[in-house]
């Protein structure tokens, strides 16, 4: 496959002008969402192949969610794209002040293997609505999903405004070195410092969606059932291969032993006694991430729930680990994987000083009915994004937008946020040729005394 020519052939196809029409983004959006509701079979069964998802959890994280995102993108698209009027300086009398919606040009977004139809198509939706070319580099470790979105896509756009490039990491390396408009990576942290080094070397834009060491904090007012339940199904869904699952928990002491009864419960709720044996629970991507999981279970651990695994089916069951603290090997890097360690507090204040010790964090989660420690919390902790009493959902918004902060990313997305990141906003002046303020130039008298009243 040539890249070069690739590249070459699609910055044709945009120099066209055809991209930036309206209406042709709008079809566009409308062909990809008849073709995913076409390929919904196909879809559901290449992610059970790569990741034994269940249809619901794949319905429910990936296609669903991709369908609501052109929807509201559709509806709202034409509003987003106009040329958009503001405010101008009393200095610049007689002009106007206009920021036009221009798309990048040919962008590359980068997706990973954890979540690979919603966090390739996703994006895609905001890069079509943007009026952008576009190469899509899905994950190698998740070949069933690439070569689906492959013949997807290749069956509806044409290559020269559209195509997937399926390979390894030195296919994206190839890419990044021709001279692209635009980045849009998922991923983990160190990858992402390797792609916006070579980022660096083009000053080519990007955005980067990583992760980090999300906490839940829950404190002795919380709804405990409500809690555990809540807890329980964002981290180990996708069997806690999810950027934003809670990667720990850290839960007042006074009702830490109530709490954990309460989750080992709903565990048995959603999964069964015998999580391994449940075909509808979702296995590790592949061997190399199984071992490394694997790894973080042995020693001496306090398991309170959980802590088999079967290496032959890639799976591992829902574990929780107690007696945890900040020197454990679960919290030295993220988790990734269906692992909760658990630590205590019985002082807030403290509890937020550990919290902050760390590199600031993709997600966090608040449990807890009193508004002043919501809020406290809220505003101690940098972080991306999170909730109050649940976890997850705030990805299920078109209304938020979804990003990391310092090591956990930059740039957000979804919904109108979809649309910026793909946009280059430009602002133009409009001057007036009716008449001239002299104010400005050197030879009027008194100058700098207007200046300073005007400005």
């Amino acid at each position: 496959m040539d890249v070069k020519q690739i590249v070459s052939e699609q910055k044709k196809f945009f120099d066209q002008k055809g991209t930036r029409d309206i209406e042709y983004r709008i079809r566009n959006l409308e062909k990809l969402r008849d073709a995913i509701k076409r390929y919904e079979p196909d879809i559901v069964n290449a992610i059970k192949k790569d990741l034994n998802k269940s249809e619901f959890d794949t319905y429910l994280t990936e296609i669903g969610f991709v369908l609501s995102e052109i929807k509201h993108t559709i509806k709202h698209l034409r509003r987003w794209a106009k040329p958009e009027r503001v405010g101008t300086s009393k200095l610049l009398l007689g002009s106007k002040s206009t920021i036009y919606k221009e798309p990048y040009g040919v962008t590359l977004i980068i997706s990973p293997w954890n979540y690979p139809f919603q966090l390739l198509i996703s994006p895609l939706v905001g890069a079509i609505a943007a009026g952008n070319c576009i190469i899509m580099k899905p994950s190698e470790f998740t070949p069933h999903v690439s070569q689906c979105i492959g013949q997807m896509i290749e069956g509806i756009f044409d290559p020269h405004y559209i195509t997937v490039i399926e390979g390894d990491a030195e296919v994206s390396q190839a890419i990044m070195k021709e001279p692209i408009d635009h980045i849009f990576f998922t991923g983990s942290v160190p990858v992402g410092r390797i792609i916006m080094a070579e980022a660096a070397k083009t000053l080519t834009p990007l955005v980067l969606e990583l992760g980090g060491k999300s906490p839940a904090i829950v404190e002795c007012d919380a709804n405990l059932k409500l809690t555990a339940k809540r807890l329980v199904w964002g981290k180990f869904v996708n069997a806690g291969q999810t950027c934003v699952a809670p990667d720990y928990l850290l839960v007042h002491e006074r009702v830490k032993d109530e709490l954990l009864v309460l989750m080992k419960e709903a565990i048995i709720e959603f999964y069964g006694d015998k999580p391994l044996e449940n075909e509808n629970y979702t296995h590790i991507v592949n061997e190399r991430h199984f071992d490394r999981l694997a790894k973080l279970l042995e020693g001496e651990n306090e398991f309170y729930w959980g802590g088999d695994k079967n290496r032959e089916a890639l799976s591992i069951e829902p574990t929780i680990i107690d007696g945890v603290d900040w020197k454990h090997i679960t919290m030295e890097d993220e988790i990734f994987g269906p692992i909760l360690p658990v630590l205590t507090f019985n002082d807030l204040d403290k509890a937020v000083a550990e919290v902050k010790q760390l590199p600031k964090p993709l997600a966090l989660y608040i449990f807890s009915e009193d508004r002043r420690k919501q809020q406290f919390i809220l505003e101690s902790v940098p972080y991306g994004g999170g909730c109050i009493n649940d976890t997850l959902i705030h990805l299920a918004t078109p209304h938020l937008p979804f990003g990391g902060i310092g090591p956990s990313g930059m740039g957000a997305y979804h919904g109108k946020f979809s649309f910026d990141a793909f946009t280059h906003q430009k602002g133009i002046v409009k001057q007036t040729t009716r008449f001239d303020v002299p104010v400005r130039y050197p030879s009027f008298k008194d100058g700098l005394k207007w200046l300073k009243k005007l400005l």
